[in-house]
């Protein structure tokens, strides 16, 4: 392992990846976050606040905003990010809720004003690709909204975007609800297919809500766009975003909405405080300080260990278990492969795999997509080859 990324042992913890349940036993590849320390800056500056000794209410500093303003600048291009147009929550599935009930308020009128009379009196309608993001259908389904799901399609052993499938269905949506990166495919979407989604929401009057908590995660010559640089003159869209995944804080409870609509901004800011998510763990906000300020070169080699990973997986796949097909992975830390050679549903073949191999891996089920396992590559390379030599006697055990 590099100079600055360090492998913890998590177990006894009371940690969900490892101490739940389902795990035990296991080596458990399946939720997504790290199994490596946060970089010695985010815990230097935690344990500053801890030694502060009163862990009280807290607001947001300028330091905050600055900070997350300065990091998408210079790493990403993306400009124009400011106290005026930044909320903040703590995570980014209650942002999107928030998001769906702000918008919720105003949809008669902007399907009025859009002439989108057919979807009067209907709930607010979200297109979005699938296989998606679990907690995509869980948030659209709790705040009462209709999912419509626009399927990528595999080409050439990559997903890609069916355009007619969107252009048809954006025409009777009110949402598009974007995963930039995207989990759990892996797909990095690049800037001419960005530009293309924004033509089309934007001329079929679709408000674009895209989650970038990924973001941090872009495979070599598969650099990362946020959408918000695609779309700079435009107002009816807004972007989640979070360190929490890349700098392995999510716990710390910290996330961002850029909102460029200033009404659409209040209307949000309210549906927080709605929902009782607009306070924060002041350890949160100090370790997105840090993370953001200091911690780029730790995030560099974590870049370079995940890819790492992601090249002994393919490798593996390829070489040792042929009956398994991993399609081309461009980003994040999730492997996405396809079991179908085994005539398993996925849940049938985690469970049994969890019970006789000792491996955990996500299902494509709970992605709305069948044949598929998600494996979290963030943990170290040991504990990977481990998991896939288990993951290969396993399969070997079925032939």
């Amino acid at each position: 392992m590099g100079r600055m990324l360090e492998y913890v042992e998590r177990k006894g913890s009371d940690c969900y990846k490892w101490d739940s349940e389902c795990a035990e036993g296991c080596l458990p590849l399946w939720i997504a976050d790290m199994d490596f320390a946060a970089a010695k800056p985010i815990r230097e500056a935690m344990q500053r606040r801890l030694d502060h000794g009163v862990f009280g209410y807290s607001i947001v500093p300028q330091a905050n905003y600055d900070a997350v303003a300065s990091w998408f600048e210079r790493r990403h291009g993306w400009k124009g990010i400011s106290r005026d147009n930044l909320l903040y929550t703590t995570a980014v599935v209650p942002a999107i809720s928030a998001i769906f009930a702000a918008l919720e308020l105003k949809m008669e009128e902007y399907r009025a004003s859009y002439g989108k009379t057919g979807l009067a009196g209907k709930p607010l309608r979200i297109l979005t690709f699938t296989p998606a993001y679990n907690c995509f259908f869980s948030c659209i389904e709790n705040m009462g909204c209709e999912l419509v799901p626009t399927p990528l399609v595999l080409v050439n052993n990559r997903f890609e975007i069916n355009w007619a499938d969107v252009e048809a269905k954006a025409k009777n949506a009110d949402v598009f609800l974007l995963c930039n990166p995207h989990n759990p495919t892996g797909r990095v979407w690049t800037r001419e297919e960005l530009e293309r989604l924004a033509d089309i929401m934007r001329r079929e009057h679709l408000f674009v809500l895209s989650d970038e908590i990924h973001c941090e995660f872009a495979f070599p010559g598969h650099p990362y766009t946020p959408f918000a640089s695609i779309v700079i003159n435009d107002t009816d869209f807004c972007v989640c975003t979070s360190a929490s995944k890349a700098f392995n804080i999510a716990g710390l409870l910290c996330a961002n909405i850029f909102v460029p609509n200033k009404e659409l901004f209040k209307q949000i800011n309210h549906a927080l405080e709605v929902h009782e998510v607009n306070g924060l763990n002041p350890f949160g906000l100090v370790a997105q300080v840090a993370a953001y300020n200091e911690s780029e070169a730790w995030l560099d080699e974590l870049n370079e260990y995940v890819y790492g990973n992601y090249c002994y997986l393919r490798d593996f796949i390829q070489q040792e278990l042929p009956l398994l097909r991993i399609h081309e992975t461009e980003g994040t830390y999730l492997g996405w492969v396809n079991i179908s050679a085994y005539g398993m549903r996925a849940e049938e073949f985690c469970k049994d795999l969890a019970k006789n191999g000792h491996v955990l891996f996500n299902p494509s089920e709970m992605y709305g997509a069948e044949d598929y396992i998600r494996i979290n590559l963030a943990t170290s390379k040991e504990v990977l080859i481990e998991a896939l030599n288990r993951l290969k006697a396993y399969c070997d055990s079925k032939k």
